[in-house]
């Protein structure tokens, strides 16, 4: 590059670039301790789910009467993919599926419209559909799920136990909500038997009436005093199993005791339609999911400590277990990460020891903290969080971040070595070298273009590597300007200066009058007058790579490495809740047996 030489224009504000150097140091620390941590990057999922019941009905009268209305309306729904719908007796589902191109930002209006669209549709549909029901919430990732068992307690102690430690997980700062899974409804079962009621001559409708007149809440009315307005209201209302049995019933003349007359108990939903197990012990789930922005590490330390507070508070023999820990999981992926970052470090500094000497050395690894230290502190800007898309970019331009300060190291050891000053031989890279360094930079970030601008659900997910390699890359390419000169202003031995001089300091070719440099030479000078076969045999590998990638293996993500295995069950179509329990309890039988599981949870 001619003209302006920002490598020369450093050298003569040194104060200033040592004030840089170590700001842009202290900050990059600052933004790494303050940088979000994620498993995986936020993004948008573009579909949601509606649901219909309708107690009684058949398949085809779910789907003829129900579902197809829902389809019908849901079709003019902007950048709509497909509806898939599923229908069994009494329920449907359709699962709406935008397109891939639909902008993130527009998501949330178009669920908003989906819910307008087949809210006005309610009164069209058979009397007795309950719902539609809408859940749009796939995009909730529990940051810890915890189990909770309570034995030999009442399913509504139980229940009472479990909001405790929801409300005291809520008062976490950085919990967005927490999530109850596997609590059972309590019912009051009122079992009648009709040969009985025939016997004494009353009908079953009496006691249906009986308790929908007793249970029902009507206004009684108000009386107004002087001072206040007084509300009117007649007790009965129905709060247990003895006042449920205590409902008179009226028939032929005669009024009799429900209790007398049919079998009335407590209990818990039957048949179940959803049940948790801790290691096969009742158990209920409790899911906390963190709010947007937040630092995952931190947010599961806190919940840590509240946790073993919680634990201290619940009544004996209630115990808290953690089933699901996504800190460990990204606090392991950061530690990959420094470690790979220091191996990096270390094999830079091996091979510019060995190479270019220790001093050198010690500049060109003094470039890559420096470069990652500008990145962190973009990325704190931009919003982009240490996570599984971030991480990898960051570990894939290790290898690259140190080509730009060894260029223009070894240029500047190069000119001292053939006699130029110091100065002189700090901005020769700028002018010589600078553009074609940029070049290869932009060259290199472009690769991922496509990835960063891909306006689909991969390209949101996945475009971080774009902005994480080009920050890093532009970044280690102004380090290489305007700080390796400095550096190597400071850092380089006077040796170099005293080589000059046994050369002559004239006579600019005697470094390049050695073995090694003859031998590439003649390597070079071989490939250039047989151009036309290099070319061919360049060719002729690119097209066998290619050819061989078609035989490699080609996987979106790794395997997980987490030590968890997932197990479904599905039995055939129709089958019971019983059924699909029992299974599961055989499963659970073998699974005890085994000495290498730490816990399962069903």
């Amino acid at each position: 590059m001619s003209g302006f030489n920002l490598s020369a224009w450093a050298l003569r504000h040194q104060a200033l670039v040592l004030f840089l150097i170590l700001s842009l140091a202290a900050v990059g620390a600052w933004s790494y301790m303050k940088l979000g941590r994620n498993e995986d990057p936020t993004f948008t999922v573009k579909v949601m789910v509606v649901t219909a019941a309708w107690p009684g009905a058949t398949a085809e009268e779910m789907q003829e009467q129900v579902a197809d209305r829902i389809e019908t309306r849901l079709q003019t729904l902007p950048y709509l993919d497909r509806i898939d719908t599923y229908s069994r007796p009494g329920f449907t589902a359709s699962q709406v599926i935008l397109a891939d191109s639909a902008p993130p930002e527009v998501v949330a209006d178009l669920w908003y419209q989906a819910r307008q669209k087949v809210g006005d549709l309610r009164s069209e549909l058979p009397s007795g559909v309950l719902g539609p029901f809408f859940n749009d919430e796939y995009s909730d990732v529990f940051v810890k799920v915890y189990a909770l068992t309570a034995p030999h307690t009442t399913w509504s102690e139980f229940s009472d136990l479990a909001e405790k430690v929801r409300q005291g997980f809520l008062a976490v700062s950085g919990v967005e909500k927490v999530q109850l899974f596997g609590e059972q409804d309590q019912k009051i079962f009122v079992e009648i038997s009709y040969a009985k009621l025939a016997t004494l001559g009353v009908p079953a409708d009496a006691i249906f009436q009986a308790l929908s007149a007793q249970n029902s809440v009507v206004p009684s009315g108000e009386v107004d005093t002087p001072t206040e307005r007084v509300q009117v209201r007649v007790t009965g209302k129905l709060d247990g199993v003895e006042a449920v049995a205590a409902v008179p019933i009226e028939a032929g003349g005669r009024t009799f005791r429900l209790g007398d007359i049919a079998t009335v108990r407590s209990g818990i939903e039957d048949p179940q339609s959803y049940v948790t197990r801790y290691n096969g012990e009742p158990a209920i789930m409790v899911g906390v999911a963190m709010a947007t922005g937040h630092n995952v590490m931190e947010l599961g330390e806190a919940l840590d400590h509240r946790a073993e507070i919680l634990t201290h508070q619940l009544p004996a023999g209630v115990e808290l277990h953690q089933v699901s820990d996504q800190p460990a999981v990204v606090e392991e992926a950061i530690s990959e990460f420094v470690f790979k970052f220091v191996v990096a470090i270390s094999i830079v500094l091996l091979v510019s020891f060995l190479s270019l000497g220790f001093r050198t050395g010690i500049i060109v690894a003094l470039s890559v903290p420096l470069t990652l230290a500008g990145t962190f502190l973009v990325m704190l800007q931009m919003g982009i969080d240490l996570q599984r898309i971030s991480l990898g970019a960051l570990i894939l331009s290790l290898g690259l971040l140190v080509d730009d300060a060894i260029i223009a190291i070894e240029m500047m050891v190069v000119k001292i070595e053939q006699g130029w000053d110091r100065f002189r031989a700090a901005t020769f890279a700028w002018t010589s070298t600078a553009f074609p360094m940029l070049t290869g930079t932009l060259v290199t970030a472009a690769g991922f273009l496509p990835v960063g601008f891909a306006r689909s659900s991969a390209g949101e997910y996945a475009g971080g590597i774009f902005w994480v390699v080009t920050i890093a890359l532009l970044i280690s390419w102004i380090v290489a300007v305007v700080f390796t000169p400095y550096l190597g202003l400071k850092l380089l031995p006077t040796s170099l200066e005293r080589r000059a001089a046994a050369h002559g300091g004239k006579d600019e070719d005697a470094i390049y009058r050695t073995p090694v440099y003859n031998r590439l030479r003649a390597v070079i000078s071989w490939a250039v007058r047989r151009r036309l076969l290099v070319v061919l045999s360049t060719v002729g590998l690119l097209v066998a790579g290619g050819f061989g990638m078609t035989m490699v293996q080609k996987q979106f993500f790794p395997n997980s490495s987490r030590p968890e295995l997932l197990v479904e069950l599905r039995g055939p179509e129709g089958a019971s809740f019983e059924l699909t329990d029992r299974e599961a309890r055989k499963l659970e039988v073998w699974l005890e047996q085994s000495p290498d599981l730490d816990y399962f949870t069903t």
